[in-house]
């Protein structure tokens, strides 16, 4: 399953603006550009209290989203999180990959990786 920041899921959950803790650097994670689109892996912890960018795992970026991963919500939840720290329209972002698992891959589209790399430091 393909889903894209238009499309929407069951049970939404949170709102309001995107906390990203001070210090993070995102010194590991990893940009692929394809196609004119910029690519990178995220880990999703569903059912946090708040929906916000944690740090890294490995080589991904580490959100916490604050709704289950029933019905697609937390998918859901993953991209109008991240499109609100990249400052995008959530028609921007893709979920390519991962919409099963904790380890995804998303796509955006009309950004470059040092002002992705800046808007998700805050």
């Amino acid at each position: 399953m393909r889903l894209t920041g238009g499309q929407k899921a069951k049970g939404g959950h949170g709102a309001g603006r995107v906390e990203v803790p001070r210090g993070l650097a995102l010194k590991n994670m990893k940009f692929v550009l394809k196609n004119d689109r910029l690519r990178f892996e995220v880990f999703a912890k569903p059912r946090a209290k708040k929906s916000q960018i944690v740090g890294e795992r490995e080589d991904a970026l580490l959100v916490a989203i604050a709704a289950p991963p029933v019905d697609g919500a937390a998918n859901e939840e993953l991209l109008r999180t991240l499109a609100k720290a990249l400052g995008v329209p959530l028609r921007a972002l893709t979920l390519v990959r991962g919409d099963g698992s904790r380890t995804k891959l998303v796509e955006v589209v009309g950004i470059s990786e040092a002002e992705a790399r800046t808007r998700l430091l805050g």
